[in-house]
């Protein structure tokens, strides 16, 4: 280990396989699993399965999936798994704006359970009481967190929540006979960037904010000179992707309100407002939650991701269908909704994602989710004035002289200029170091060579102590030997790798069948 002052650093080495794509492993006749023939006892009664599915559906052909043994198949994803940095093995402070903590081991094990794990979304309702109960309870302890009169958790993650929501603005306006004139919606350019694009895939102009370079959010007289009777809502993040909570944001809504808009708040990360601030105090219509952020479940590399999407009163007849009622005897999918958007997913959730998020919430309790944000908040903070003080080549721009809520976004500007390493070399020299990697900006890129973390709740001091060291090292090594942090990683499975190659659509390759296809392979 290398010293730095009383933290050590710790020398990674990763493990590195030449291991080659599972297709290329497959040897034909190779099976994991022998599935057994269908009892005849089904076969009389339901009949065979051939004969069931419809022509039009079936295969002409069998799936080229790979051919494997079970210990082939361990095998590879096991040597897969040691390639791989994730949040169990690392200190994973680096992924501002997605607040990745600790997921406590005991959900997981709700989550794995046969009573759980082997139920299926097309059972009949009084067979599934429990987790419909579980969906049903969550919705409610989500009203009293945002103050909000409804939730659904159909959307996979906070996008499709997004659009739900621009959805449910489009419906509203046209039910007052405005759809065809509130056809603008305002946001801001440090919200998250899908506040801008959901809507405009739901055909609406957008129109963006730009942030004062002393407050770090839009001034009033900003907003004022865009609004209209054209407007249709205000999407917009609080605090922003820069940690910066906007202290207008009531008189911001106020404007809007009254100029015949809704709000939408986007409240993705949550994890410095638990107990301090509520959605309904911020004046929002709508907004959603992202349950595999601040509420503890995993992102899992792209899900299970659930974007919790809640409503005021008067908006409730809209929200996707089913909802999950309670009649004061059971619990039911309630389809029965003619002003709904419809669906926005199949079935009625991502339930993995609401158990895991239930069991976080109600062994917290209220003191504790107030803990949570003030420990995040605290360790934000702490985190800022050691990079900030100690750091040679950040910068924190925007806001200057005050604090942030539960995430910055640095810039390593300064750096780039006066070595030529930029955020991407620090980036991949953290991987030396044992860290998975540190979350950079959405774009535009108003913040120059930026990096966000965001050290939530779970992290000790000795823990932000260490990420602290690691990245007055790297910055020390940039100043010293600038080539050693350009040319990293140097103990990973994977060195520097060419970006435009990787990105250029007439290399990327994200399929087998798009492999052969371009390698000529039959």
């Amino acid at each position: 280990m290398v010293k730095m002052g009383k933290i050590k650093l710790r020398n990674f080495h990763q493990a590195r396989w030449d291991e080659p794509i599972i297709f290329e492993l497959s040897t034909p006749g190779q099976r994991g699993i022998l599935i057994p023939e269908v009892d005849d006892e089904i076969v009389n009664k339901v009949g065979k399965a051939e004969e069931i599915i419809p022509e039009n559906i079936k295969r002409k052909e069998l799936p080229k999936l790979p051919e494997l043994s079970q210990p082939q198949v361990l095998r590879h994803f096991l040597r897969l798994s040691q390639e791989t940095l994730g949040q169990d093995i690392n200190i994973d402070i680096g992924l501002g704006t997605c607040t990745m903590k600790y997921s406590p081991k005991i959900h997981e094990q709700f989550v794995r359970n046969p009573k759980f794990s082997e139920l299926h979304p097309l059972q009949d309702e009084e067979t599934v009481q429990g987790i419909l109960e579980i969906m049903y309870k969550t919705a409610e302890l989500l009203k009293e967190i945002s103050g909000m009169d409804a939730f659904v958790f159909q959307a996979g993650g906070g996008a499709q929540a997004v659009f739900s929501n621009a959805s449910i603005l489009k419906a509203y306006h046209t039910d007052r006979g405005e759809g065809d004139k509130r056809t603008e919606i305002i946001t801001t350019a440090f919200s998250h960037p899908v506040n801008a694009a959901a809507p405009h895939t739901k055909g609406f102009k957008v129109i963006t904010l730009m942030p004062d370079e002393e407050t770090g959010y839009p001034s009033i007289e900003a907003l004022k000179s865009v609004v209209s009777d054209r407007t249709a809502g205000l999407f917009i993040t609080n605090p922003e992707d820069t940690g910066i909570f906007n202290v207008h944001i009531k008189e911001m809504v106020d404007i809007v309100y009254e100029a015949g808009g809704l709000c939408i708040g986007d409240i993705a990360d949550a994890n410095g407002l638990f107990g301090i601030v509520r959605a309904k105090e911020m004046g929002y219509d709508m907004c959603h939650y992202n349950l595999h952020k601040a509420f503890s479940s995993p992102h899992g590399s792209m899900g299970p991701c659930c974007g919790a999407q809640g409503v005021k009163k008067f908006l409730e007849k809209y929200l996707p269908v089913p909802v999950v009622a309670f009649d004061g005897e059971k619990y039911y999918l309630d389809y029965d909704r003619p002003h709904s958007i419809g669906k926005v997913r199949m079935f009625y959730g991502v339930v993995a994602a609401v158990l895991r998020a239930y069991s976080w919430i109600v062994s917290l309790g209220a003191d504790g989710l107030k803990e949570v944000s003030e420990l995040s908040i605290l360790n934000n903070n702490y985190l800022m004035k050691r990079l900030l003080t100690e750091v040679r080549g950040i910068s924190a721009p925007y806001s200057k002289e005050r604090f942030r809520m539960e995430q910055v976004r640095y810039s390593w500007e300064k750096l780039k200029e006066e070595t030529g390493v930029g955020t991407e070399d620090v980036e991949r020299r953290c991987m030396d170091y044992g860290l998975q990697e540190f979350y950079q900006s959405h774009p535009p890129y108003l913040v120059p060579e930026p990096f966000t973390p965001e050290p939530n709740e779970t992290f000790s001091k000795d823990e932000i102590d260490e990420y602290a060291e690691i990245m007055k090292k790297v910055s020390q090594e940039a100043y010293e030997n600038p080539e050693l942090v350009k040319t990293a990683p140097h103990n990973g499975p994977i060195s520097l790798i060419p970006q435009p190659p990787i990105t250029d659509p007439e290399d990327l390759i994200v399929t087998w069948r798009v492999y052969k296809k371009k390698k000529g392979i039959d």
